[in-house]
């Protein structure tokens, strides 16, 4: 991993740095929520399927945050090891040498948050 230690304390750690934006920002919070839900509710593709697609980007785009709010939800929705790595190669595709860097962490991401569901 990079700098990041836990991808489960980042993601309380940024969910909690979000709390004043949800204060002084309310409409704009509630709006990019709406903007998640409806974009990742199941229509042709499966909400997994989505969070599969959010993830990529978040390589491509190196957001340490994304990697763990999407790999927690990635777990919840059931991916398997196999769809997971999958996504990783065309995220890599995508994004070259930074995304193949940033794949690592999302694997660690995700390895972390299965570990965790698991031992629940």
């Amino acid at each position: 991993m990079t700098s990041v230690d836990s991808y489960a304390e980042l993601t309380r750690t940024v969910s909690k740095n979000l709390a004043p934006l949800r204060t002084h920002n309310p409409d704009v919070m509630q709006g990019f929520g709406a903007l998640s839900k409806a974009a990742l509710a199941a229509g042709a593709l499966d909400e997994k399927t989505k969070e599969l697609i959010a993830m990529a980007i978040g390589v491509a785009a190196r957001c340490d945050a994304c990697l763990g709010f999407h790999a927690k939800a990635l777990v919840r929705l059931g991916a398997t090891p196999e769809e997971f790595r999958e996504m990783l190669g065309v995220a890599v595709y995508m994004g070259g040498g930074p995304s193949l860097m940033y794949a690592a962490n999302a694997q660690a991401a995700f390895d972390e948050f299965s570990a965790a569901a698991q031992a629940a």
